[in-house]
């Protein structure tokens, strides 16, 4: 879009946004839940009806929490700051950004406060993107994440020669490296005469309904893996996004149900089925045939091991091996709550960065635009989002098993090129109840079990032992 027009699509997003949120708050719907509400009370909690009036209550009860000033404001100071970081990114520069951050910021604790909390300002942010989920559920998860990842870490730096990464960084062609995303991702089932894939700044998913779906990704001709491994992960969401109950397009139920589910689907495409030996198998040989005489003397092992590298802790967090990954994730929480609390001032916020990253990475970005300027989720306003990132890919794995356990041979059929076993399964489990069930009731529906970070572990510490020769 064209640079010169973004104070008035500001100005325009923000008018719409005020004018939907008033039709969401006016008395006339509030008086019509009522009503509903007492006439569905004999219907089964699945049902339809019941679900719908369940989902728009809770939709209605926040968003009259929310004055139509702050929602209006925070749409143009989103609209601003967004296109404001992206120069700020481009030329490394957080001073350019900062005084539009502070804003927002700024907006994104009124609007704590006018939802309400217990104990935690941030409670309220994180419960938009993960209904049910409090800072103390995130901060004993990642806890019991640190106690095993750090250690496994360590022993893996140890043994960092073990494994090569170089087969991924031989250069390559970036037309060639569209072709072969786009024939990824359709074959792993993401279906293009619903959706299309685009390039952008920041890899990622929005589905405008289940039939017109859109993903975005960035290539780096140096580097296979960025752009490979980015669409396999915008297609994970995409996925979700085109499974969603299309009888409900129009109403609450149609929409996902949290971050956190969503990012299950990106991840566990991305890692768990996109970094396995049975999909080298299959696609190992068109990867080869799009690159010629660039990866003609690597077999399916070393292909394997090439991607599954953990090398020197990732600066960018989307292009981070997925044992490390939840490092970038642990920084950004910690500072996100500081920044809600008060306790960390924006102006500060690139020293803090750095100094979470070394703490947790053990090296400091060379620039602001590879530290705190590398991510769009602040200039979009999406402060209590990052969590949902780790919760996702915990749940990933949980999910997985039980797909394992449900379809013995599904590794078989992803070597053959036959992605479709997955698809189904989360179609049935995940995708078609749409927002029906909150984040934690959905997982243990279709788990039969809480959330838990047993599978994760036990997946991440088996491959990883496994690759690198530990005991």
């Amino acid at each position: 879009m064209p640079k010169g027009g973004i104070e008035v699509r500001a100005e325009t997003t923000g008018a719409l946004t005020r004018m939907a949120h008033e039709l969401l708050t006016s008395p006339e719907l509030g008086e019509l839940l009522d009503k509903l509400e007492r006439e569905i009370k004999e219907l089964p909690y699945e049902s339809d009806k019941a679900s719908l009036v369940r989902v728009t209550r809770r939709q209605y009860d926040n968003a009259v929490k929310l004055p139509t000033k702050l929602v209006e404001e925070l749409e143009k100071a989103t609209a601003l700051g967004q296109d404001a970081w992206e120069r700020a990114r481009e030329e490394s520069d957080f001073r350019a950004f900062e005084p539009h951050l502070a804003r927002i910021l700024e907006l994104q604790i009124e609007k704590a406060h006018a939802l309400g909390f217990e104990d935690d300002p941030y409670d309220a942010l994180l419960d938009t993107f993960e209904p049910g989920m409090r800072s103390r559920d995130v901060t004993a998860l990642f806890d019991q994440l640190k106690s095993r990842l750090v250690p496994l870490i360590q022993a893996i730096n140890e043994r960092a020669d073990a494994v090569d990464a170089a087969p991924l960084q031989r250069g390559f062609d970036v037309d060639s490296q569209w072709s072969v995303t786009m024939e990824v991702i359709e074959r792993i089932g993401f279906d293009l005469k619903h959706g299309r894939q685009d390039r952008s700044a920041h890899p990622f998913a929005m589905g405008l309904a289940p039939t017109d779906v859109r993903l975005t990704t960035r290539f780096d001709p140096e580097y296979l893996g960025s752009g490979l491994y980015g669409s396999i992960h915008e297609a994970g969401h995409g996925m979700y996004e085109q499974g969603l109950p299309l009888e409900h397009i129009d109403d609450f139920l149609g929409n996902s149900v949290s971050l956190g589910i969503h990012e299950s689907q990106s991840r566990l495409w991305e890692n768990i089925v996109g970094r396995s030996r049975p999909f080298w198998r299959y696609f190992l040989p068109k990867v080869q045939a799009a690159f010629p005489g660039k990866l003609d003397d690597i077999d399916v092992e070393g292909m394997y091991r090439a991607v599954n590298k953990v090398a020197h802790p990732s600066v960018i967090r989307v292009e981070a091996d997925e044992v490390t990954y939840n490092l970038h994730i642990f920084l950004r929480f910690e500072l996100e709550r500081e920044l809600i609390a008060g306790r960390i001032e924006v102006r500060d916020l690139p020293e803090a960065w750095n100094e979470k990253t070394r703490a947790f990475l053990g090296f400091t970005p060379a620039s602001d635009k590879v530290g705190v300027l590398q991510d769009v989720h602040w200039s979009a306003g999406l402060f209590g989002y990052f969590p949902t990132y780790t919760l996702g890919t915990v749940l990933s794995a949980q999910l997985y098993e039980c797909v394992k356990r449900d379809v013995p041979d599904v590794e078989d059929r992803i070597a053959l090129g036959d992605f479709s076993a997955i698809k189904s399964w989360m179609q049935a489990r995940i995708y078609r109840h749409g927002a029906r069930f909150e984040p934690l009731e959905l997982i243990e529906r279709a788990t039969g079990e809480p959330l838990r970070p047993e599978p994760y572990l036990r997946y991440i510490e088996e491959k990883y032992r496994e690759l690198y020769g530990i005991s």
